[in-house]
């Protein structure tokens, strides 16, 4: 009970911090995930030091993205999103908003857009940041140079700070790379980080309950595929010695082992295998796979027909068109938004321009082409080609 009381006065003690804000030439940028909230109680993780405080553990539904993958719908929807969105081309665009509405005008792109980090392609970079959002909620950018201040100072180059990889101070924050600085934590200045905040909430965030079910159901499946005789029970017969659990249990490995790697196993007349009345199907695991990989994919914002769950009605060529539109709608636009208005932000870029995803690159169609006439690379126009047709002869010849 002191424990709790202790714990108790340090938060009712508690004081706000200040907040963690990167400085550039044309203003300033907050660290949502290292302010305080707008309650005053602290964020998650954040806090005065807490006096030690003892709970039994209790089983909750906290996944890492590695369970995640391992499920084939997760890992479906995570390739369908970053491979979309990882080719699209970085461009540049200046607005002038003198005018109603807003006019955009298409610029050279900064000198980082080809390749923000000179170690990584732009294609990986924009992947794996789309994955950090995707499953976490969040991503982060260090920026490793930046111009000269004759020319503003603004970030020249990048490098994607992988999960967990960040420890924000009052002051600064700590890096730490596995694939740099031998994995040593490094200090970086508080205005050298980019935070990439969702509009959405991540994978593993509230889809926990929903990955719990599928990984067991999948552990369901895999113990049954892996074994060669129904499940039974060994029973012992009466007249027999009675054995300890020990011995009991000794007894059933010998014998799965026995029929896993022999075709034949053996008992004496003490010991009887009964076989247990109910398979995979009368537990219903092919249809709570079936609805579960239905669930994983309204987890993962991507219509069920392109990760191949169930889709409730046939596909037809007219609405698998639509299940695609609805992928670049609802699964890789909240992560395009997030992108552009983070890198038009005024610590990376200077006011009065705006840095956009040219998505003309998702036209690809041999049916359609697009038209150089767009004002802006979200004002897309599309032009059918369509084939000369030979005009109907006037009069049949006998």
């Amino acid at each position: 009970m002191s424990r709790f009381l202790d714990r108790l006065a340090d938060v009712l003690a508690f004081e706000p911090r200040p907040e963690h804000t990167i400085e550039a030439a044309a203003g300033t940028v907050s660290l949502a995930r290292g302010t305080v909230t707008s309650s005053g109680m602290p964020p998650w993780g954040f806090g005065p030091p807490l006096a030690p405080f003892d709970v039994e553990a209790v089983a909750g539904w906290i996944m890492t993205r590695e369970a995640a993958m391992s499920l084939p719908t997760i890992s479906r929807c995570r390739d369908l999103i970053c491979g979309a969105i990882c080719q699209l081309p970085i461009t540049l665009w200046t607005i002038d908003t003198t005018t109603v509405p807003a006019i955009e005008a298409m610029t050279p792109p900064p000198g980082w857009a080809m390749r923000p980090d000179p170690d990584r392609t732009r294609a990986w970079l924009l992947s794996w940041t789309v994955d950090d959002l995707f499953f976490e909620g969040v991503a982060y950018w260090r920026v490793t140079s930046r111009l000269a201040a004759t020319s503003g100072s603004w970030p020249a180059t990048f490098r994607r700070i992988p999960p967990g990889g960040l420890d924000i101070r009052d002051d600064h924050v700590m890096v730490t790379d596995p694939d740099y600085d031998d994995g040593r934590p490094v200090r970086v200045e508080l205005r050298d980080i980019i935070e990439f905040l969702s509009p959405i909430e991540g994978v593993l965030v509230n889809g926990g309950r929903s990955i719990s079910i599928a990984l067991q159901l999948d552990g369901a499946a895999d113990r049954f595929a892996s074994a060669e005789v129904p499940a039974g029970v060994l029973e012992e017969q009466e007249g027999s010695e009675d054995l300890t659990a020990a011995e009991l249990g000794q007894l059933a490995a010998d014998f799965a082992h026995s029929r896993r790697y022999n075709t034949t196993a053996a008992t004496n007349k003490y010991v009887r295998y009964r076989e247990i009345p109910y398979d995979a199907s009368q537990m219903q695991l092919v249809e709570g796979r079936t609805y579960q990989a239905l669930e994983l994919a309204r987890l993962g914002n991507t219509p069920p027909y392109l990760v191949g769950a169930p889709a409730g009605t046939g596909m037809t060529y007219q609405n698998g068109q639509q299940a695609r539109q609805d992928l670049v709608d609802f699964g890789a636009s909240p992560f395009v938004v997030c992108i552009e208005q983070t890198l038009s932000g005024p610590n990376v870029t200077p006011r009065g321009q705006a840095v956009r995803l040219d998505l003309n690159v998702w036209l690809r169609n041999p049916f359609t082409t697009p038209t150089n006439s767009a004002e802006s690379p979200n004002d897309l126009q599309v032009v059918a080609l369509t084939t000369q047709q030979p005009a109907p002869p006037t009069s049949v010849p006998t």
